[in-house]
């Protein structure tokens, strides 16, 4: 996503790019706002990438027939349900996603099924497709999704890795929140919508032409 930004900044593209990693916040957008559909980016949601890539990299990688992987995500939103049954989400001609499970449902399962976890044995997590990164870590959080792309961003442009992140302007849990951010010679103005009614307030900035934001979060 941060690479996608770049090269819209670089080219002229549609600015500004909103991310695209929420199912429900796509499609509020789809039905609400058609007309600002290429403002998005084009990235998957994690879920979606995840499944993608297990039934073709990994497949291929380890001679697996994709039909015979079998995919579960577990999320906390109901949404990812309905965005794995997307009938464009079939990367590899199956569905990228079997299962989507909440995190509610699988708690009910985890008790249903009486499992004591003091008595499991401490075992390493497998890495498929290797090992999380910082950017990862807070992809979660409101702002996070900003943060990791400025993240990329950064170091494309400067050719450097920070040792420090200080872009908690972004951050937090209260409407709609502003910054500005030097990358390089680059002043990237972004902003972050926390609920679909403040999304809604910068849709409708897009739309009379008021918004000079390069990038948002929703």
């Amino acid at each position: 996503e941060g690479n996608e930004f770049l090269q819209r900044l670089n080219s002229g593209g549609t600015l500004p790019m909103i991310t695209s990693c929420s199912p429900g916040w796509v499609n509020f957008i789809e039905i609400m706002y058609p007309d600002l559909l290429a403002h998005l980016s084009t990235a998957k949601s994690p879920q979606q990438m995840f499944g993608a890539l297990v039934k073709t990299y990994y497949a291929e990688k380890n001679n697996i027939d994709p039909k015979d992987i079998v995919s579960v995500s577990i999320m906390p939103c109901t949404a990812k349900k309905a965005e794995a049954v997307r009938p464009e989400m079939k990367s590899s001609g199956y569905q990228d996603v079997d299962y989507v499970l909440t995190t509610r449902e699988l708690g009910r399962m985890i008790k249903e099924a009486a499992f004591d976890f003091g008595k499991l044995e401490v075992e390493e997590y497998d890495a498929p497709l290797g090992i999380s990164t910082g950017a990862a870590v807070i992809f979660g959080a409101t702002g996070g999704v900003m943060e990791a792309a400025l993240r990329t961003v950064y170091e494309v442009v400067t050719g450097k890795t920070l040792a420090a992140i200080d872009f908690h302007d972004v951050r937090g849990l209260t409407g709609i929140k502003e910054a500005v951010i030097p990358v390089g010679d680059l002043k990237v103005k972004i902003a972050v919508a926390h609920t679909l009614a403040n999304a809604r307030l910068l849709l409708d900035k897009i739309r009379a032409g008021e918004a000079d934001y390069h990038f948002i979060e929703v």
